[in-house]
């Protein structure tokens, strides 16, 4: 089965709309009829105006009554008993259900009843995980019963149960994860389900309107509207991020629902905020519906999700680095580590290469690198362009699976005695056999970081200890030695500024450059 793509979409009608208040000791209070129309005396630019203002409404309300019916809401019961005393309140920080509905013993009860429960990734400084378990979203994709969402909306291994738009109840029968992209796929035994349709990513646009649906808060059937406000975002909370950013209203509760564009068409599976508050200001993502019909296809057909790999560690290219490395700033990412017996060792690259284009596509970032590789068909060959020592030249890489085991992290180093080079504001050490195996860095070559003055030039590009010091200025290190005397050469070069080394941690190479 794969995700359907867009086809022809027609609208069925508008929706009628109805609204009724209530003062306490006011009366009814009926317009006269023959009262003058306020918006007769309109010129004719005003009344333009006005009936473009309906038409947007009309399509907003035929856009939710096609898609609505599509959206589910998704409840994630943890297999183990809570581990929460029913006598005793939990604290927040802690991770549990809060019990600080404030509406409780009122008839708003229910209204407000799972405001404490699963909801998008979100915190002050930058998204984080939700709660395991709880109330989140989905869309059906297949009329058969196939429903994509979030990852941490169905995470934790409980019992997953789908209510749909009209009111029907399922058990899970499969859900597939894919913690990567924090998407997963959730089949239930039904028929004859509204499914919608997955629309093409790439063709969204900045300022494109959208609309979210979803069940913030446990609302059931909640649509909110804004518009694409970037694309390409990475934002730290998975390890293969291309967020759309958008201002429609998403919020806890909301996390697997979809992201629609005025033709009907799901464009993102809203996943995240960025919030102080604990709710929406404007700041959602959405994982793209290209990446997540490739990474659903593939679930539906197998249960996981298998990637090509190229076998280096990247990293973005700053002002300072392209200097350095003559390139142009933003142009293409830099290759900090070549790990052996890999697709990219056999291609030939090499540590400081700059790769600028992969295949057809121009890089500009790690993320974009990260997502070309990967969707590669295993066993295509493609070329690599890059710059190496100023010199743009190809290479041939033929794509691969990546080892389920690959970009394992290293254990942390402990402190050694070293040598103070003050100019830098650290001390290093011999990297020997004992120290390599500690840090996990076994054949790694270099000098090791013991301590870092604070507020030093080290410390300012984000040196600590147990980071390893592979190279100065493109030069290889195997020695304190080496490092004091390649130090040592670069303060005779009257025109030199800030010097560039190559570092090592146990998140894999990176390179920096230190003003001495």
């Amino acid at each position: 089965m794969k995700f359907r793509k867009p086809e022809a979409w027609a609208s069925t009608g508008l929706a009628a709309l109805a609204a009724a208040g209530l003062l306490s000791g006011a009366a009814w209070v009926n317009a006269d009829q023959s009262q003058k129309n306020p918006l007769a005396s309109l010129t004719p630019q005003q009344q333009e105006a006005i009936d473009s203002a309906h038409h947007l409404s009309s399509a907003f309300r035929t856009v939710a009554e096609e898609l609505l019916p599509s959206v589910v809401s998704i409840e994630n019961r943890p297999a183990v008993a809570s581990k929460w005393n029913s006598q005793a309140k939990p604290q927040p920080s802690q991770g549990g259900p809060r019990d600080d509905n404030p509406f409780r013993g009122t008839p708003f009860e229910d209204m407000f009843r799972g405001m404490e429960r699963g909801g998008p990734y979100m915190s002050p400084g930058r998204p984080t995980p939700a709660p395991q378990g709880g109330i989140g979203s989905g869309v059906i994709i297949d009329a058969s019963g196939v429903i994509l969402t979030n990852n941490h909306v169905v995470a934790g291994g409980g019992e997953v149960t789908v209510r749909t738009h009209d009111g029907r109840e399922f058990v899970a029968t499969n859900v597939w994860t894919d913690p990567k992209t924090d998407l997963a796929v959730v089949k239930v035994d039904a028929t004859d389900l509204s499914a919608a349709t997955l629309g093409d990513s790439d063709r969204v646009s900045i300022g494109d309107w959208v609309m979210a649906l979803g069940q913030p808060f446990g609302l059931e059937s909640t649509v909110t509207a804004g518009i694409i406000s970037a694309k390409h975002r990475g934002i730290g909370i998975t390890a293969r991020e291309n967020f759309l950013q958008t201002d429609a209203a998403i919020n806890p509760g909301n996390s697997g629902g979809p992201l629609v564009n005025l033709r009907g068409e799901v464009v993102g599976i809203n996943t995240a905020i960025h919030s102080r508050s604990g709710g929406n200001e404007g700041i959602g993502f959405a994982v793209p519906s290209n990446l997540a019909r490739w990474v659903g296809d593939q679930l539906v057909d197998s249960g996981t999700v298998k990637r090509a790999y190229l076998g280096v560690g990247i990293q973005p290219v700053t002002p300072e680095l392209a200097k350095e490395l003559k390139v142009k700033p933003r142009g293409g990412v830099i290759v900090t580590d070549v790990y052996p017996d890999t697709p990219a060792a056999k291609a030939g690259l090499q540590s400081g290469d700059v790769i600028i284009r992969f295949g057809k596509k121009l890089v500009s970032t790690p993320q974009a690198l990260q997502l070309a590789v990967e969707r590669s068909t295993f066993g295509e060959e493609l070329m690599i362009e890059i710059v190496r020592s100023g010199k743009t030249m190809k290479l041939g890489y033929e794509a691969a699976v990546q080892p389920t085991d690959f970009g394992a992290s290293t254990p942390e180093a402990q402190e050694q005695p070293g040598k103070r080079m003050e100019s830098l504001g650290l001390e290093i050490a011999p990297l020997d056999t004992a120290v390599a195996k500690q840090l996990g860095m076994e054949g790694t070559e270099g000098v090791v970081i013991t301590s870092v003055r604070e507020k030093s030039p080290a410390a300012e590009v984000g040196l600590v200890p147990g980071i390893v010091i592979r190279e100065v200025n493109r030069q290889k290190v195997t020695s304190v030695a080496d490092f004091e005397r390649l130090m040592a050469e670069h303060r005779k070069d009257a025109s030199a500024e800030g010097i560039l080394l190559l570092v090592r941690s146990e998140k894999g190479s990176r390179f920096v450059v230190v003003n001495s």
